[in-house]
């Protein structure tokens, strides 16, 4: 507070600004050390390219289930066929060594649901992430 003339008895507040500048000279020059310090980033592993020996990693895996004799279930794998006892296990192998584990799923119209149902889950257990169900296209009208 100042008071100019002795007439003048108001008061004036004025913001000295010395200190704020002050302040402002430390921050900048802390964070100008800090900053080349702090720069260095995460190791990281780049990918390798696929090796040319390794099987096509995004052909889809199609699962057919058929229906056998006597009402059982036929399963053919990419059009190779499976049997029940080992279907569990071939799925199993097939996505240790994907990286995308999509199943798509074609059943028999003729098949009850808890067949189907029965495969979906064998077919998770085996590692499936997404499991898709394939339809016949509508007949028309």
């Amino acid at each position: 507070m100042t008071m100019d003339d002795a007439a003048d008895c108001r008061l004036r507040s004025e913001i000295n600004i010395t200190p704020m500048i002050d302040v402002l000279l430390v921050l900048l020059i802390i964070f100008m050390v800090v900053v080349p310090v702090a720069s260095q980033g995460e190791s990281t592993r780049l990918p390798h390219p696929p090796s040319r020996h390794s099987p096509a990693q995004n052909d889809p895996v199609v699962l057919e289930i058929l229906k056998g004799r006597a009402g059982s279930a036929a399963y053919r794998i990419n059009q190779q066929s499976v049997s029940g006892a080992e279907l569990p296990a071939r799925l199993a192998e097939i996505y240790a060594r994907r990286a995308q584990r999509v199943l798509f799923i074609k059943g028999d119209d003729q098949l009850s649901f808890w067949q189907i149902a029965e495969v979906i889950d064998i077919s998770r257990a085996a590692g499936a992430d997404s499991v898709c169900l394939m339809t016949p296209k509508p007949k028309s009208l």
